[in-house]
């Protein structure tokens, strides 16, 4: 079964959490021999863009040492064969358009969504 993850939020880790949530599932799920694909829109767009970090967080004197790690999360996706897609609308809306995007991320026009959903059994959208 092909899976479509669909990543419209961005940088929503909790302080405990060191990765973006639905990045890790999808690299678990991979590695479990899972058959999925990941589109990144709406706020998601941002983690596309190349060295976008996610800073860390500061409450009181505790400071959150490790925060996510995007551009290694989705590299190691993309190395492992999951196709990565951003609509490039969003990122067009964002200011983003024209930064260098991560290697591996394919841009996707608004259009084009229908034939991506087709090509998938399932959408899960988060």
């Amino acid at each position: 079964m092909k899976v479509l993850q669909v990543i419209d939020q961005a940088f929503r880790t909790t302080v405990e959490e060191q990765d973006d949530t639905i990045l890790w599932l999808t690299q678990s799920m991979r590695g479990a021999g899972g058959d999925l694909q990941v589109l990144l829109s709406g706020h998601g767009v941002h983690y596309a863009v190349l060295n976008q970090r996610q800073p860390p967080l500061i409450l009181g004197t505790w400071k959150q040492s490790q925060p996510a790690e995007l551009v290694r999360d989705l590299t190691n996706l993309t190395e492992s064969g999951v196709p990565v897609y951003a609509v490039r609308e969003d990122l067009e809306e964002r200011g983003l358009a024209g930064l260098p995007l991560q290697a591996g991320v394919e841009l996707v026009s608004r259009a084009g969504l229908a034939d991506l959903y087709e090509r998938v059994d399932q959408i899960w959208q988060w």
